[in-house]
Formats: structure tokens, C-alpha cells, sequence
């Protein structure tokens, strides 16, 4: 992918979002389309992995998930990301909560993330996080203990 400028000029790629509340989701995906990707939402970390599984190996992978952290009554992003770890280790991965002052927050790169993206979010939030993971080399430090 070739990003000049910030991400919204030109934003190509295929981004899955995944949260609970149906208003974050159409929204993220508002703004994601009209900075010029393909978004696909689902709503907790179950519908998440299957899908990147699926259309990873359909041949039409994801260049990044943004999950959300906490999905009550399903799975959320700190189960999710280390689920999609295991299908593609060079995924890149952003959290995103309107907890902000959660450990997986502050010290996201340990949980398995790329980048934090708190709630509310707008489209410069969307457009500075994505250009800063897109540009970035994939480097987890996964070295927190279960």
C-alpha cells in the first residue's frame, strides 16, 4: 500500500472493525469509506476471527483490525487480537475503549496491539492512529504472562 500525506488522501486497504455498539460500528465505517478503504464490521471478537480467518484464506486479507476492547457477553479484543496472532503473527492491531486508563491502554504493545485508538473517536483520531500503524514496522513485545 502507498500512503502519501495523511491516510484520508489516500487510503487504500481493508480494514475489519469490530465492536458491540451498532452506532460506533456505522460510524467507523462511515469514516473509513470516505477515507478510501474497505471496511468490514462485525460485532464481538468471535465474528472477528472467523472472519479474518476466512477472507485471509480467500485470498483477501485484512491490512487492519481495530477492535474493541471490552464486549459484554462476548469475546473482545484482548482474547481476540491473541486469536488472530495465532492465523497471521504480522497482523497489526489496534484497541480501542472508553476506558482509557485501562492497563491494555497504557501499555497496548504488551496485550498484543499496534496502536490505541480511545473512544470517542473522530475521523483525524482514525486518520493520525492508522497512518502512524501503517507506517510503522510490525513490532510486538508480547511479554506479559498468563
Amino acid at each position: 500500500m502507498a500512503f502519501a500525506g495523511n491516510v484520508s488522501s489516500g487510503g487504500r486497504g481493508r480494514i475489519l472493525v469490530m465492536d458491540d455498539e451498532e452506532g460506533i460500528r456505522f460510524l467507523a465505517e462511515a469514516m473509513l469509506e470516505d477515507m478510501g478503504f474497505q471496511v468490514q464490521v462485525t460485532r464481538n471478537g468471535d465474528e472477528a476471527v472467523l472472519f479474518y480467518r476466512e477472507e485471509r484464506e480467500a485470498g483477501r486479507p485484512f491490512d487492519i483490525v481495530i477492535l474493541d476492547l471490552k464486549v459484554p457477553g462476548g469475546m473482545g479484543g484482548e482474547e481476540a487480537v491473541k486469536r488472530l496472532r495465532e492465523i497471521d503473527p504480522s497482523l497489526r492491531a489496534i484497541v480501542s475503549s472508553g476506558a482509557a486508563n485501562t492497563p491494555i491502554m497504557r501499555e497496548f504493545r504488551k496485550y498484543g496491539f499496534n496502536g490505541v485508538l480511545p473512544k470517542p473517536y473522530n475521523r483525524q483520531d482514525l486518520d493520525d492512529i492508522l497512518a502512524g500503524v501503517l507506517a510503522a514496522p510490525v513490532e510486538i513485545d508480547v511479554t506479559r504472562g498468563e
